[in-house]
């Protein structure tokens, strides 16, 4: 993180945070479950020590956490957040494209309330094809907007999610992204 910009070149990507939002990465990831201590693998994620899943939800570590505030704080708007997380795309055999991965996705997406509101389409955005699916949910007297976005890279499928309380406000979350040419591993 610098500048106000999270960079992942392992993976290939930027993205831009608002001034005065709340990163709160590590305790997305801490206590998730029991894994054994970790090592630095592949992609810049933290490993299991035996080479399995990302530690989070058993086979996906959060990259990248935000919050427009506390997630406890409460106010009258949707509390605006950016979630990036990357899952082993190993955990889906036959996975070949982004856009199958909104098959997981939109399950959580429904377990949470919310509801789609198109079929994933594809775009290119810098150097990478992005899958794309955009869903809604009621909120009392309130919407809340929710557009994630899905790459493969390096053996991961890499979600993007960006919730905030109109389109507008979704989209200039999401125009905060850039892609460009993972940087290669180094040898050690």
């Amino acid at each position: 993180m610098s500048n106000g910009v999270y960079r992942n070149p392992s993976l290939g990507f930027a993205c831009r945070i608002p001034a005065g939002w709340v990163r709160r990465t590590e305790e997305m990831n801490a206590g998730t479950d029991d894994a054994p201590p970790t090592k630095q693998g592949r992609a810049g994620l933290d490993r299991t020590a035996g080479g399995g899943c990302p530690r989070i939800g058993g086979c996906g570590r959060v990259l990248l956490a935000a919050f427009s505030r506390p997630p406890e704080a409460r106010g009258e708007d949707v509390n605006s957040s950016i979630l990036i997380a990357a899952e082993s795309a190993a955990q889906y055999p036959g996975l070949k494209d982004a856009a199958q991965y909104f098959g997981p996705v939109s399950e959580i997406a429904k377990a949470q309330g919310f509801a789609s509101d198109e079929e994933p389409y594809e775009f290119v955005l810098g150097t990478k094809t992005v899958a794309r699916r955009d869903f809604h949910k009621d909120v009392g007297t309130r919407v809340m907007r929710q557009s994630t976005l899905v790459i493969l890279a390096r053996g991961y499928a890499v979600s993007f999610t960006f919730i905030g309380g109109t389109e507008d406000e979704v989209e200039e979350l999401v125009q905060g992204m850039s892609f460009a040419t993972a940087a290669k591993p180094q040898n050690r």
